[in-house]
This record gives structure tokens, sequence and C-alpha cells, in this order.
């Protein structure tokens, strides 16, 4: 693409640009949820409050547009057309906010159409003329595109974006955000490139500048032979832990497995600090150099540039490496490496309980490793601290927090450690309960509330439940004395409730993340439960006040608790319940009937107590029902042993005792939810003051 035209465009001047945009039939149909939609806008939001040296705002870059222009004069999309088509989404959004002070008016019309796709076309002309979502329903329109104007609007209200705040957002975002339009060749082959762009090897990713970085540290320590191991040490430790779907064990030789993990074990963790990690990892150069220093790839590296070390393909493959297959594709992880390697940064660089420490957004990984690590007095020690708590932190993520599990074509939550037999026999089993059947016992109880905790955040960065998990592995591991299961639940169910109570129901001001994570819980805000806070939380769980999903979710943790402690070991409901990406929050009685059926009282219609939550298709089918349809529509999904949400059944199971749904039902269930909100809190009454347990 040398001949390739690049041109930068303002997102207002992609907006009005007078060329029009094509979306050809080749590429996918719009695919981006809440996750990609929330960061979207969290990058905006990131970079406003960023300026540069001469105190004016920084240009955000937002990515490239890849087109092909077209003989007629129109544009086809190759490359972008997730982003541009949701960059359109969000000015159609904005166009039909009535917010005084936020000038659309140059939006005059929307540029980017789909070619063959008359369904997604017309989508897009009824969003443009403000027809309320409730009627873009059914197979006359683009489901795709109606979630994703859907999710803007929930994620503007979540991230803030309301008001002054909403109009200094737009003008950073149509001003000073940037994206580059990259027009291919006229002879370009389309067929040929874009299966080229398919196939295509990545692009040098962040984490490994990081990696570079670090080891252009480490080639400054003068002894030859330290040197060396040290670079040895952190190429190793660092590829065995970049693949998150895999057990860290894998990353590692058997000979190195049973050095690392314990011989014949493959479980425990043996080095105590660096100097140990790096007697039991060099042996493996030393031998497979056999004496020849030139043919060990880390004995030259002295005096390198970055660029060299980045281009030096040696410093990334470890040949006798075992690979287990089938380990990366039976887990997922939760979340990806370069976020993973800012908790590890945030575990060994800790500020005051009073900051917010390290920013838990990839965006900035560069930037914190080369403030927090390459910058310190002794940048050596930094990185030398740092690969050991890579590798410890990776352990105890492998063992102690959820992944998804693929098995005999089935997913699922699971939590589960690698256990050694044999030197032919090595599984995967429970965590804690080696012969718990599934549905009971701790271990299942511990990996429902990390699963709530994982399915309310579904955007990689600012996983802060994650962080404070992995804050009290750190804290309370070391191989004399291995995490207990009642301890680790303890801890969860105690930060659960700092996450709900001190900052999402909080009666003054919220708690922040930080401090709830790193502080002394001593000096956090005292919950009091009395007609005050039971107003305060009524008003908070209002439809459009809902500050996370958390606050749902773990509820029905608590109500799972609750039901199973009744014994019911016959309730599939119960035993096949898990969370999920529910994440429409959905009136039980409708806030737009169909057939002329009339809404209840406003007060109730937005209580809590006739809120749920659901999947966005569902709620796309349903959401004008009258609640006695969707009763029939859950009764099936109940006879298969499931359902969206242990509140959903309460509310069913009211409904059906007392025929009907309406303001009574509606306040007797709310009522009987923030009674067990309460319950949690008089239960776990010393939660304030439970540290480390």
């Amino acid at each position: 693409m040398s001949d390739a035209i690049v041109r930068p465009f303002s997102i207002r001047a992609l907006l009005e640009d007078s060329a029009r945009y094509v979306v050809p039939m080749y590429q996918r149909n719009y695919a981006w949820g809440e996750g990609e939609i929330t960061q979207l806008l969290q990058d905006v939001l990131d970079y406003q409050s960023k300026k540069n040296i001469e105190g004016t705002n920084q240009t955000y870059y937002i990515g490239t547009l890849v087109a092909y222009a077209r003989a007629d004069g129109t544009f086809e999309v190759i490359d972008g057309q997730q982003r541009f088509t949701t960059l359109s989404l969000l000015a159609i959004w904005l166009k039909n906010q009535k917010n005084r002070t936020l000038d659309m008016s140059w939006y005059r019309e929307c540029n980017l159409s789909f070619e063959s796709r008359p369904v997604s076309s017309h989508t897009f002309e009824y969003l443009w003329k403000g027809v309320e979502l409730y009627r873009l329903r059914g197979n006359a329109f683009n489901e795709g595109l109606v979630n994703g104007f859907e999710l803007i609007n929930k994620a503007s209200t979540e991230l803030g974006l309301v008001g002054t705040k909403l109009t200094a957002f737009c003008e950073y975002l149509f001003k000073n955000v940037q994206i580059s339009r990259i027009e291919v060749p006229k002879d370009t082959d389309l067929n040929h490139f874009f299966e080229a762009m398919n196939n295509r090897g990545e692009q040098l990713e962040k984490h490994e500048v990081v990696k570079a970085r670090m080891m252009e540290v480490l080639n400054r320590i003068p002894e030859v032979e330290t040197r060396r191991q040290d670079i040895y040490v952190l190429g190793r430790v660092w590829d065995a832990c970049a693949n998150m779907e895999r057990y860290i064990q894998y990353g590692f030789t058997p000979a190195e497995r049973h050095s690392l993990f314990a011989e014949n074990d493959w479980g425990q963790f043996i080095p105590q600090d660096f100097e140990c990690l790096r007697s039991l990892l060099t042996f493996s150069c030393s031998a497979n150099s056999e004496d020849k220093t030139e043919d060990c790839p880390f004995t030259a590296n002295h005096g390198r540039t970055l660029l060299a070390i980045l281009h030096d393909d040696t410093l990334d493959v470890v040949n006798n490496v075992e690979e287990e297959s089938a380990g990366s594709e039976r887990f997922s992880s939760v979340i990806n490496f370069s976020n993973f390697l800012l908790h590890v940064l945030r575990l060994v660089s800790r500020g005051p309980a009073n900051t917010e420490g390290v920013p838990l957004d990839d965006k900035q990984l560069i930037d914190q490793f080369e403030l927090r690590v390459m910058q310190q007095a002794d940048p050596v020690a930094a990185v030398q601290r740092f690969t050991y708590a890579l590798l410890k932190t990776k352990y105890l993520f492998d063992q102690f927090i959820i992944k998804r599990e693929f098995v005999d074509g089935k997913d699922a939550w699971s939590l589960k450690r690698l256990h050694w037999y044999s030197k032919d026999s090595v599984s995967y089993i429970n965590t804690f309960d080696d012969n718990d059947g599934g549905f009971r016992g701790i271990n299942r109880r511990i990996l429902m509330l990390l699963s709530a905790f994982h399915v309310s955040t579904p955007t990689l960065v600012y996983k802060h439940w994650l962080n404070g998990a992995l804050r009290y592995l750190f804290d309370n591991f070391n191989p004399e004395n291995p995490v207990r299961a009642d301890a680790y639940l303890g801890y969860l169910e105690c930060q659960a409730q700092r996450f709900v109570f001190q900052r999402f129901l909080a009666l003054g001001e919220s708690a922040s993340y930080y401090q709830m994570i790193y502080g002394d819980p001593s000096i956090l805000p005292q919950i009091v439960v009395n007609e005050q806070w039971r107003e305060m939380v009524q008003s908070k769980l209002c439809y459009g006040h809902i500050e996370n999903n958390f606050v749902f979710n773990f509820l029905d943790y608590l109500l799972w608790i609750k039901e199973r402690g009744k014994g019911k070991n016959s309730d599939q409901v119960i035993n096949f319940f898990e969370f999920t990406f529910r994440s429409s929050v959905e009136h039980f009685s409708p806030q737009h009937p169909m057939n002329g059926y009339k809404t209840v009282e406003n007060v109730a219609l937005h209580a809590f107590g006739n809120l749920c939550l659901i999947s966005h298709s569902k709620n796309s089918r349903l959401s004008n029902f009258q609640p006695q349809q969707k009763l029939e529509h859950f009764e099936v999904s109940l006879g298969n042993g499931q359902i969206d949400s242990l509140k959903l059944l309460s509310m069913i199971e009211l409904m059906k005792a007392r025929g009907r749904w309406q303001e009574a039902e509606i306040s007797e269930h709310q009522n009987k939810m923030i009674d067990v909100l309460a319950e949690s809190l008089r239960h776990f009454s010393s939660f304030q003051t439970r540290g480390s347990l």
C-alpha cells in the first residue's frame, strides 16, 4: 500500500464529509456490544482530560478507516466499519438529545449506507427521525443497530455524560479526536486485499514494547553472566505468562515445571523471590547453549538498541517448551495480557490510599511502565521485582480466578487448578472441594461470586473486582501459607459489600475503588440500616439511577445462597443457575404496553420492584409484552431448569401467587429485595473492619 492516500479527519469532518461511504455486502453485520461501545466512549473521555505541554487538549487518534474510491465517487469501507457505524449511531443519538447547549445542527444527514441491506438502511432512517426504540423491534429492523443505539444511551448514562459534561465531551470528540482515512490504490485487487487483511500478522502490541524496554534495562547490568541470566529469566517468564488462556505450568518445559511448581506436583509455587527464580530457571539456558555462548540468544545483548531487541525473534522462542494444545482451546480468560500487566504493576507499585494507583487501562500501558519501572532510581531492581510478581500473580490467577471452560461442546464457568498424578496423567480439578460434584460446596460459592463480579464489568479495562481479588491473593499467599477457601470467600464477600454499599448505594460520598481495595477498611463509611437508609436505597435503585449492574448480580448471589440454604437439592433452577452477560434492565410491567393496555403509575413503573436484568435479545422481544405474556415465555425456560435472574424468579413466583402484577406486588417485591440486602449487612456486620482475613 505504498501508493495509498492517507488523510486525517476530525470526527466532525468525517461525519459531515460530502462523500458517501458504503458498507459492502462482504462485510459482516454490525456486531459491537456493550464492551466495545463503552470502551470507545471511555477512551475518548480519558483523553479529554489530558493536556499537552502548551496546556491545550491533546489529539486522540481513534484508528483508521480503510476505503476504496469507486468510480461513482462513493467510498467502499474495507476496514473500520464497526467504529464508523458506532460514531454515526452516536451522532444520531446526540442529535436527538434535548440538550440546549449541544449544537448538532451541522449534522444534516448520515453519510454512511449499507449496500444491498435495506433493513439496515431502513433502521438508520428511523433512528435519524427519532422514532422510539420500542417501535423498532422485529424483523423489519436491524436488531444489532437498534441495540447499539440503546447501548450508547446506557453507556453515556453510566459514564455520567449528561448536561455540561456531555457538551464538553462532544466538543472534544468532534474537534480533537481524529481518524485516518486510508484510500487504497485504484488498481488494488479488493478480494486479495481483504483476504490479506484478515490473515495478516498482528501489529507490534504495546506489551511487546514494554517487554523490549525492560530487556533494554537489564542490558545495563555490567556483569555478563548476571545480565545473560536476568534477560533469560525475564523472557521465559514473560512468554509463559503472555498466553492468558493457558495455565502457567504449560509455559515451561516439564523439567522447569518440576522445579518451579514442585517435583511430581506442579501445583505449588516454589520461588521465594527473583534470585530464587533465577537459580531455578537459568540452568536451562546453560544446558541448551552447551557452553557455546554465541549460540545463546541472551549473551550478546549488551549495548543493543531497543529496535534491535524488538526485531530479534530469538528472544521470543524457546524450542523445547512442550505445548498443551488442549489447555489453550479449553479455557478462556476474563482479561487479556496487556491489562493483566497493569494489575500486576499496581500490586508492586502501590500509592497512598487517597490516590487511584496504577490506572487499569492498557492505553496507558507503556507510559505507566516508563514511570513506575524504567524511571525508578534502580530500574534493574524494579524490573526484577516485577518479573517475579508477574509469575506469582499468573500462578494465583490460574488457580483462584474463574475461567470460561469449554468441554464436550458445552461451556461454563470453572474454578480449577492443575493437578499432577504421574508423568502420564495430569488433569484439572476444582481449586477447592476435590470431591465436589459441581453444584454444592465452597468452590461453587466462590465461582458464583467471581462470575457475578465479572459479568457486571464487560470491558477489559478497569476490572477493579479482579484487582481486589489479586491483591488479597498476592498479599496472603506464600508456599508455607496456602490460600484458605473460607478466608478467600470471606474477603470476596466483603469486597462485594463494599462495592455495593460504600459506592453504588452510598448514603453520602462514595468511596473510591482504590481506597476500598488498598486502604484501611476501618476508616471507610459505616453502614447503618434504618428508615433513612431504606429510602436512599429505593431512590438509588430506581430506573435510570442504578450506577452499576453489580447491584442486581450481588442480589442474585444473595438469593442463590438463601435458596441453597433451604436444602433444595432437587431444584434444578437453582442448581443450574449461572451468571451471564445480561446487561438490559427490563420493566416487568412495560413502559410502552401493546394493544392499549394501561401502564402502572410512574413511581411503581420505574421502581426497583418492577425491574430485572435480562439479555438484550430477550429485552428486544419482550419489552412491550404484559407481565402475563412474559410469564408464559419464562415458564418455558423454567421447564428446562433455566432462568435469567433469581430476582426475576422471585417476581414470577409472587405474580403466580397473587394472580396479577400491579403496584401492590411491585411494592411487596421491592421491600423483600431490600430486606435481603439489609440482611446481608447484618449477617456480615463486621465487613467494614475485615481486612486481609
